[in-house]
């Protein structure tokens, strides 16, 4: 059921509003009157509370959160069973959640992308060293507090478990969800990285690297297609972090991190060193080659799903009990093999892998030997064509040659330079090799293109090699030159070329036929984003500079006389009170002797006004709080404040005497002041206020006297 607005659990936490709802919970705001402090109530759905399995599990998964404590995790205080309310309560975290963080920025820098991720992995790694796996690391359960830490929420939904723990059902959110989540196999703390590889690949890129119609579909291309490099969608992705997200998201868990410590660790590395070449690519399984021999049960078990979610109007099969449904394995009964009569066996119990990978070194070995037996004969028929007396065809015995260099296993490397990345890719897939990419600047014509390859082309190489190619970025640099700077003034130039990703130095130069305020030139003309140029803007003809003069201690008059008789003036008034510059006389000049000045130029200048008149009141006492608090003033604790208060035309003016201060009841308040009050007002009052029950402790009637300074 949903809990009212003013209602209370167990005479302790009132509810003050719903803050959210999940698949299986609801959560709100509370307060808890015990220790007087906000917190968040996590409780169980109502149709959820009378399945006694579940509630076991769930409080089971809380009781195990419960036990963590770390700064990158939110705390769980309690677990609690109260009639049909089963409720977990949490800490509040005032903040934003990394995803709407993200969509409202776009996407993520490098250094606050790895900043971020560092706190993240600090407490899965917490999670971890206790046995628990998050199961559901997302963005959505990360929290960013207004003070910038990050916090990872929603343990409750993890399970404590050992190393030799297999979970039956995928949890999680599918476009984060770890292959071995997809199919429902076993689940570690590898699974909770591969989830924080997706997440850091969304922060830097804007978007998840799979996306789909349906969930089947997406949960799929994570256990099928390999995650593309981060930097194809932003170029300012560096090269080290892009080898830790395609790491963390290595479709084997054995090849990704194998504890968040090394994470944390290549992540610190990164941050310091960009380019560094310490962090290497792991070798990589291609997934998609057609020569890849992946487990049929793996792919013949989502496709099932598949066809079951097709086949119905809620999608069975699928576990919504988190945010978004994952796919939840069913026992089946793996196809059998047509039947075959024959004695049974010992090999019949070999490991069916081991089989597998006998038949596939079977195989090769015919091929070889078909191979060689094809060559033997090739050889023999040119040694009865040499009886024939014919003269071979030349472009006949370079097929020959071809043929008898190329075995079924070997293929040449194609011409790649010039290419586009992707007409690179299907070239080398047609010919039944590998890409990786790599990245580097070129010239601008460039840019996008393949500027060298790994291996030269027509070297003969074994297929489903790897040919690293470089596709070339440009130069990074702006032609300065195209964007008609000087026909522009310097306020336009500056916030087109900030656009650019420039910095904006401007430096004035006289011109006798340029308008003032245009762009005379500038420098360089090609320039990198980061760097700053020079813009040169008209200050108009060229102005004789006289030295300015001392008028300080002059009357105005006086002043005035002075500057006029080498082309200055007088500028802006200003007046201040002293106690040692007559009244009427210049205290300070706002451009000092001797600058060079040019002519024409308003010197602003301050005057003196003499000494004033104050207007003072004093107060002495002592207020005892425990005079209020009685016996109990001990176990006390308020927030006071002291303030002044005057009713200047009508206005209510404030003047804080002392600020807010914690103190206990049994304390006694000095309240001994002299105050200054506003000009021409006489009366005001002294308050000593409690912030804590937004009250007026005491109060005393203040009377301001003038005196002079």
């Amino acid at each position: 059921m949903m809990l009212q607005p003013g209602s209370y659990l167990q005479d302790r936490y009132e509810i003050l509003a719903m803050i959210g709802v999940g698949g299986m919970s609801e959560v709100y705001q509370a307060k808890c009157h015990k220790l007087n402090r906000l917190v968040a109530i996590k409780l169980l759905k109502e149709e959820f509370s009378q399945d006694s399995n579940f509630v076991s599990k769930f409080k089971m998964e809380a009781q195990a959160a419960a036990g963590l404590s770390h700064p990158n995790i939110v705390s769980v205080y309690d677990v609690v069973d109260e009639g049909d309310l089963h409720y977990i309560v949490m800490e509040l975290i005032e903040g934003i959640t990394l995803k709407s963080y993200i969509l409202k920025k776009n996407h993520l820098g490098v250094k606050e992308t790895i900043g971020i991720a560092i706190q993240v992995a600090q407490g899965i790694a917490a999670a971890h060293d206790q046995h628990i796996v998050h199961r559901d690391i997302k963005p959505q359960n990360m929290i960013i507090s207004r003070d910038g830490k990050v916090k990872v929420a929603d343990f409750g939904i993890a399970r404590a478990v050992s190393s030799q723990t297999i979970g039956s059902n995928a949890v999680g959110s599918v476009h984060y969800i770890s292959p071995e989540q997809a199919k429902g196999g076993y689940s570690d703390a590898r699974s909770d990285l591969y989830s924080l590889g997706i997440t850091m690949y969304e922060m830097v890129t804007g978007q998840v690297p799979f996306d789909g119609d349906n969930t089947v579909t997406i949960a799929l291309a994570h256990l099928e297609e390999p995650v593309p490099p981060p930097s194809r969608l932003n170029r300012d992705v560096t090269p080290s972090l892009e080898r830790i997200i395609l790491k963390c998201t290595a479709k084997k868990p054995e090849r990704r991190y194998q504890d968040a410590y090394e994470l944390i660790a290549d992540l610190r590395h990164a941050l310091v060193d960009p380019e560094d070449e310490y962090l290497k690519p792991e070798p990589q399984l291609d997934e998609s080659s057609p020569t890849v021999i992946r487990d049929q049960g793996e792919v013949e078990f989502v496709r099932d799903t598949q066809r079951r979610n097709t086949s119905t109007n809620h999608g069975e099969g699928w576990d919504d009990g988190i945010d978004v449904p994952v796919i939840r394995r069913e026992p089946r009964t793996p196809a059998a093999p047509p039947a075959r009569k024959k004695k049974k066996d010992p090999s019949d119990d070999v490991n069916p892998q081991i089989e597998k990978i006998m038949t596939t070194i079977g195989i090769i070995a015919a091929v070889i030997i078909v191979a060689v037996v094809l060559v033997i004969f090739a050889r023999l028929g040119g040694i009865f064509n040499l009886g024939s007396g014919k003269t071979p065809d030349k472009s006949t015995e370079s097929s020959v040659q071809t043929e008898e260099t190329l075995n079924s296993t070997e293929c040449k490397v194609p011409q790649l330079l010039g290419l586009s990345a992707e007409q690179a890719e299907t070239t080398l897939k047609d010919a039944f090799l590998k890409i990786r990419y790599e990245y580097d600047d070129s010239e601008d014509e460039k840019e996008g293109l393949v500027i060298s390859q790994s291996v030269l082309a027509g070297t003969i190489v074994s297929k489903q090699s790897e040919i690293v190619v470089t596709v070339g970025l440009g130069s990074g640099r702006v032609d300065l030159t195209k964007m008609g700077l000087t026909e522009m003034t310097a306020e336009e130039a500056e916030q087109a070329l900030e656009a650019q990703k420039l910095l904006v130095e401007l430096q004035d130069e006289s011109s006798e036929t340029i308008e003032k305020g245009k762009v005379l030139r500038f420098d360089p003309e090609k320039a990198e984003p980061g760097s700053t140029v020079k813009l040169f803007v008209s200050s108009g003809p060229a102005i004789p500079l006289v030295p300015m003069i001392e008028i300080t201690g002059m009357s105005e008059e006086d002043a005035k006389t002075a500057l006029e008789a080498i082309g200055l003036t007088l500028g802006e008034r200003k007046e201040e009170k002293s106690e040692d510059v007559a009244k009427g006389m210049i205290i300070s000049q706002d451009i000092l002797a001797p600058t060079d000045t040019p002519q024409g130029t308003a010197v602003g200048y301050t005057v003196s006004t003499g000494k004033g008149k104050q207007y003072i009141a004093v107060i002495n006492d002592d207020f005892p709080l425990k005079d209020l608090f009685g016996p109990s003033s001990g176990d006390m604790q308020i927030q006071v404040r002291i303030i002044a208060i005057q009713d200047v035309d009508g206005r209510k003016v404030e003047k804080e005497l002392m600020p807010p201060r914690t103190m206990g009841g049994n304390i006694t308040i000095p309240v001994h002041y002299r105050i200054t009050g506003e000009p021409g007002v006489l009366t005001g009052e002294l308050q000593i206020q409690d912030l804590s029950n937004d009250k007026v402790l005491k109060s005393y009637p203040l009377e301001f006297l003038e005196v002079d300074e």
